[in-house]
């Protein structure tokens, strides 16, 4: 069963978007702790604690991953949900108070909006006070709001893109998957094959990047404003190398449903967040995140409304 809703137990999605600077962040909070794992494909990654969710090392457990815009600047979103985590008494117990793990991701969203305002530690801090266990807003919000696909060409020839939300049930194994679409490349349907969102020629009609990097030579330069960043949660009782490999195998979702995907323009992160103690194979927990994944991305495009002066699939196609 597959529906737009994250549902895992003892997970919280709290978001800020500003809808003036196009700008805005995500907070995925697990109060109790979850196994974490990462997975860093793109080239081009603004990533938080990533070395500490890596299997060898001792932290066994995050509280929260942040997904913001602002490139760079976006990571200090992180220090608020810290803040707003430590006055909840979150966190690892080190004796004089306790210490929250927050791992973050940000994509490049300063050409679209006011590139003078970025998620800052105030706008984590209210993302994370705002966090509920209730539905999730999809398309132009939190770390989506300035979200945009498509831009080999540039820019101004790009999408509106956003963020997207799926989550699959199978029994009693739940698989989520929340992630903000921010890449280079164009957002193809999978079951048609079809580009729904992307670089977009000068008649209107879809330029079809893969094709025109497979027939033109391409110079970078001046092309910036990517990075696709998710998070994957489950209730499946996983340690922390499943985990990663779960994270791992999410980055497929990404890869049937934005072409190119990984490239050296791109930071494309996926964390994983496994919360509870369903037994469940990895293998089986890893295929599903690829299906959530997918289904997460195709939401986000078809959930964003055109804003900054660029078109949406949700305002002219889907």
């Amino acid at each position: 069963m597959c529906s737009g809703d994250l549902v895992v137990p003892g997970i919280l999605v709290g978001q800020v978007s500003d809808r003036t600077a196009l700008t805005g962040c995500t907070v995925v909070i697990c109060p109790e702790g979850a196994v974490a794992g990462v997975d860093v494909r793109g080239s081009a990654p603004g990533t938080r604690e990533t070395d500490a969710l890596h299997p060898l090392n001792l932290v066994d457990r995050a509280h929260a991953v942040v997904l913001a815009g602002g490139s760079a600047f976006g990571l200090s979103a992180a220090c608020g949900v810290m803040g707003y985590l430590e006055e909840q008494g979150v966190g690892f117990d080190v004796g004089v108070t306790r210490v929250p793990i927050v791992a973050a991701a940000v994509l490049f969203d300063l050409d679209i909006g006011d590139c003078r305002i970025r998620p800052d530690a105030s706008m984590g801090y209210r993302a994370a006070a705002a966090a509920t266990a209730g539905p999730v807003e999809e398309g132009n919000v939190g770390a989506g709001t300035g979200a945009t696909v498509g831009k080999v060409l540039g820019p101004k020839r790009a999408m509106k893109s956003g963020l997207g939300a799926a989550g699959i049930r199978v029994e009693n194994l739940i698989v989520d998957a929340l992630v903000a679409v921010n890449a280079l490349g164009d957002v193809v349907d999978p079951a048609t094959g079809k580009i729904v969102a992307g670089a977009l020629a000068e008649d209107g009609a879809f330029l079809d990047t893969e094709k025109y990097l497979r027939e033109q030579p391409f110079n970078p330069t001046g092309i910036t404003g990517n990075t696709t960043i998710g998070v994957v949660t489950t209730n499946a009782g996983l340690t922390k190398a499943q985990a990663t490999k779960v994270a791992q195998m999410a980055h497929d979702g990404l890869a049937r449903t934005i072409r190119p995907v990984h490239t050296m323009l791109d930071g494309d992160t996926v964390f994983c967040l496994a919360s509870g103690r369903e037994a469940a194979d990895p293998n089986q927990v890893g295929n599903l995140a690829v299906q959530a994944m997918s289904y997460a991305v195709m939401r986000a495009v078809r959930a964003a409304k055109g804003a900054g002066g660029l078109p949406a699939a949700g305002d002219r196609w889907c």
